[in-house]
């Protein structure tokens, strides 16, 4: 995790925890001409507008306390969505038996996207139920990993 994320997240997750909610994930990166510090958090159930308003107001008084990143930024609290990422190892472990979609750096038997249910998950190794048989997949040889929608 890069410094200003994990800055974020040692300035959030005290507040998150108060307000009920937890860090799901914190993102500092330049689109554009701006850059962009975000927050995202989850709870149980989902947040609500309100639950992102209350820790966005908090977060940011403590950001504008401290001020700890010397260049301008936009700040952002949200849900990470029903399309999440999957970054980190809970991330992973909470998705077990859920449907997966991957991007692939290099093909897989001839494709660079898969969809499947996540069985396991080692820390380095992905077990993707596709279609009858279950593939083992390397963490690094993904470019992402989100939760798939479905109607």
């Amino acid at each position: 995790m890069a410094k200003n994320e994990a800055l974020l997240e040692e300035i959030a997750s005290p507040i998150c925890e108060e307000e009920g909610v937890y860090v799901y994930e914190c993102e500092y990166k330049k689109e554009g001409g701006n850059y962009y510090l975000r927050l995202y958090i989850d709870k149980d159930g989902g947040v609500t507008i309100d639950d992102c308003e209350r820790v966005s107001r908090r977060v940011n008084e403590k950001l504008d306390e401290l001020d700890p990143i010397k260049e301008e930024y936009i700040f952002e609290v949200s849900s990470p969505g029903i399309d999440r990422k999957l970054t980190r190892d809970w991330h992973f472990e909470k998705a077990i038996g859920k449907e997966v979609d991957l991007k692939l750096f290099a093909p897989f038997e001839g494709s660079k996207t898969l969809t499947g249910t996540l069985t396991g998950y080692d820390h380095s190794l992905l077990s993707i139920k596709l279609g009858e048989r279950v593939v083992r997949i390397e963490k690094g040889k993904t470019s992402s990993v989100r939760l798939a929608i479905t109607f």
